[in-house]
């Protein structure tokens, strides 16, 4: 069949204007022709001339054959290069890969255009280019599109031959072609919205690095003299910002230096959390459990810690040993650190009576976060752990996180049994009975909302 498509696709295209004409033109001929022999045939060299015009007519009907031949209208052939131009390409021509690539030039006229030529001469187009300068030279960002078949090694190899020196490059994605400027902005407004992502605004803005929050007094109330000054530091794969709440926000890239650039527009959304001040989304859902009571799930900060240190007095010391691993103290401390919106984000359940009964936190720990659940005793068995669990997971896909784990004893079987209900990929590791459960998040989201309005959705289908 591809044959035969490619066969028809070859043929010249019809043109019954030309055959017309054409035809025409052989009438008139014939009838010239004819008039001539006519005229010459009665003369004394009539045969003679007549053999001469019968040569000349097939001299010249074979020269207009070659002349059409050389000079055919049908359009020419693309090669390669053309055929990439205009988009018409095999599998192996239009395949391509998204990089994004650093390199130090010097600051010198025509750097640059090397750089640029060395990657043309390659078929690798330059999407986006930012400049850095810098006193010993000029660091250029590149988003870049290259042949599938063009490898990372080969194309450093190309960029440090033109010039180009601590050459940095890894694979791209479709949210890299979105400007600049645009990407802050977006930044910057979830950022205004919700105090809680600021941490994941820089972790977006700067690429792969780990962000530490460190607070500037201790769980046990001693300074922790980490807080830098106003106008923060960087110190080539490090950035230190004075954070908002007290303390310091510390930026950390294992192999990448960071540009001045880069630092500004992380310092500048630092600047924006602390003039905007405290604040969270008041979002909230109002639940039925089985038995008919009516629960509510919110966000918390610390204006909860009150309510928080009021629920952990009606818990039972098995469940506090099971959420803390051990006897709690300084327990007004440990929720005011848990409830930060800075250390991640916590969601809270509470009754029709307003009367708070469970907390679930999502911790950013570096590179990792932590899922985290408390429900009072009397509360326990209702799937309100689970539905809390859910909620947190489905943020961390929003958040962009690849995993979440959740430590716990050995004996905790509802924690494990509500990170089963993920149905998610799960990793165990038990160590003196601390049981460590991590699920990787896949590109298939949980979804936020109850359980028990999935249950009424499908009793209503029913």
């Amino acid at each position: 069949m591809t044959d035969v498509t490619s066969a028809k696709s070859a043929r010249r295209p019809h043109h019954w204007r030309r055959d017309l004409v054409e035809l025409a033109a052989l009438f008139t001929a014939v009838v010239i022709a004819d008039a001539v022999a006519n005229m010459i045939g009665h003369g004394p060299d009539g045969p003679f001339l007549l053999i001469v015009s019968a040569v000349t007519l097939v001299a010249t009907a074979a020269f207009h054959t070659w002349w059409a031949r050389r000079h055919s209208h049908a359009p020419p052939t693309a090669t390669p290069a053309a055929a990439d131009v205009a988009g018409n390409t095999g599998p192996d021509l239009y395949e391509t890969a998204l990089w994004r690539m650093r390199t130090t030039v010097r600051d010198a006229p025509g750097s640059l255009a090397a750089l640029c030529i060395a990657l043309a001469g390659h078929g690798v187009d330059i999407l986006t280019l930012q400049t850095h300068p810098l006193a010993e030279g000029t660091v250029d960002e590149f988003l870049l599109r290259a042949p599938a078949s063009l490898q990372a090694k080969q194309l450093t190899r190309e960029i440090s031959e033109s010039g180009g020196r601590n050459t940095w490059i890894e694979r791209a994605d479709a949210h890299d072609l979105v400007d600049t400027p645009t990407r802050v902005l977006g930044l910057a407004t979830r950022t205004a919205l919700d105090a809680a992502e600021l941490p994941l605004a820089l972790r977006q803005l700067l690429g792969r690095c780990t962000i530490h929050s460190l607070p500037a007094v201790s769980l046990t109330g001693r300074p922790t003299g980490e807080t830098p000054p106003v106008e923060g530091v960087l110190e080539d794969t490090v950035m230190r910002l004075r954070d908002p709440n007290g303390g310091a926000i510390t930026v950390e890239r294992p192999y990448l230096p960071f540009t001045p650039t880069e630092f500004a527009r992380a310092r500048a959304l630092v600047e924006l959390d602390a003039r905007l001040g405290p604040r969270m989304p008041r979002s909230q859902d109002v639940l039925t459990l089985p038995e008919g009571n009516e629960i509510t799930v919110r966000r918390a900060d610390q204006s909860d810690v009150e309510a928080a240190l009021a629920m952990h007095e009606r818990c039972s010391q098995r469940t506090l040993g099971l959420r803390y691993h051990g006897p709690v103290s300084h327990a007004d401390r440990y929720l005011n650190h848990l409830l930060s919106p800075r250390f991640g984000r916590t969601l809270a359940v509470q009754t029709a009576s307003g009367r708070l009964v469970a907390l679930g936190h999502l911790l950013w720990d570096g590179d990792e976060t932590e899922v985290a659940l408390l429900v009072e005793d009397e509360w326990q068995r209702r799937g309100i752990g689970s539905e809390l669990l859910g909620r947190l997971v489905a943020l961390a896909i929003e958040a962009g996180c690849g995993s979440v784990y959740a430590v716990t004893q050995s004996s905790n079987t509802g924690m494990v049994a509500a990170m089963r209900g993920l149905d998610l990929p799960l990793d165990y590791q038990i160590e003196e009975g601390i049981l460590v459960v991590t699920a990787q998040l896949d590109a298939t989201p949980v979804l936020p909302h109850s359980r028990y309005e999935q249950a009424e959705r499908e009793q209503a289908e029913r």
